[in-house]
């Protein structure tokens, strides 16, 4: 492995784990709570842990019939979904079970794979088997917080893989603040995003109204916002409007409006 694979797997491993560890505290009721990804259940969002490593193990897909769920859009929900409604019937505590032995077998296929491989990452692009475990410490990181909100155990809120989180969805805030708002050119939108995690970050519109982050952040922006990381975290990761946090807003409202309402950045 070279520094980012090694660091990646680290990320991955950690949050897989403080998972189990939160799955071994959960009583029968709390397996079947709801959270904030449509449709799913806490066991559910063990489920789909489980199916998207066993399938980059190599592990037969399940054959299941899915049925139309409504929160089912296109037809990367619809094969996520298989592997969650394979394990509908299977025990919360089995469930954690079978992504303790994935969780193992990942671990020791690893070590042999080689992280400058290219690979199709999850949001459609080239890049490295390195930055691709990097996407998966976020994915793990971001259900788990899923999880821990529905089951109310906060926790890890500061994990390895919250950077991964920060590292890959930030990218998307200067095409949230120019495509998605509609920000005119000369306009900027200051971020701040309090602990655990915190970030300040400012996105800038040129005079042909593409978007990038300031190389300084202004003094005065035309519109701030200030929020703590894990609204943040629910915002980008598309798991609820900006009506069900609390967000400070400075300057500009209606631009800030609009930056929060498109602040999603997950499929």
């Amino acid at each position: 492995m070279n520094d980012e694979m090694r660091g990646n797997v680290a990320a991955f491993e950690q949050t897989v784990r403080s998972s189990l560890a939160l799955a071994a505290t959960l009583g029968a009721a709390e397996w079947d709570r709801p959270t904030d990804c449509p449709g799913w259940t806490v066991k559910d969002q063990f489920s789909h842990l489980v199916s998207v490593e066993a399938a980059l193990l190599g592990d037969p897909a399940p054959e299941v019939e899915v049925p139309e769920f409504g929160h089912v859009r296109n037809d990367f929900g619809r094969y996520l979904e298989a592997g969650v409604h394979a394990r509908r019937s299977v025990p919360g505590p089995q469930v954690a079970a079978e992504l303790a032995d994935v969780l193992e077998r990942r671990l020791a296929q690893l070590p042999g794979q080689d992280p400058d491989e290219p690979t199709t990452l999850p949001n459609g692009k080239q890049g490295t088997y390195a930055l691709f475990m990097g996407f998966r410490a976020m994915d793990c990181w971001t259900h788990e917080q899923d999880v821990r909100r529905a089951v109310g155990r906060p926790g890890n809120l500061d994990a390895p893989a919250a950077g991964c989180f920060w590292d890959i969805l930030a990218q998307g805030l200067p095409l949230v603040v120019a495509r998605k708002a509609g920000a005119e050119p000369g306009q900027s939108v200051l971020f701040r995003i309090g602990g655990p995690v915190e970030h300040r970050v400012a996105v800038m519109v040129d005079g042909e109204g593409r978007g990038a982050f300031a190389g300084e952040v202004p003094d005065a922006a035309t519109a701030e916002l200030d929020m703590d990381w894990e609204c943040y975290v629910r915002l980008t990761a598309g798991r609820c409007g900006p009506d069900a946090v609390k967000v400070r807003v400075k300057g500009d409202a209606e631009l800030a409006g609009r930056v929060l309402d498109g602040m999603a950045l997950t499929p």
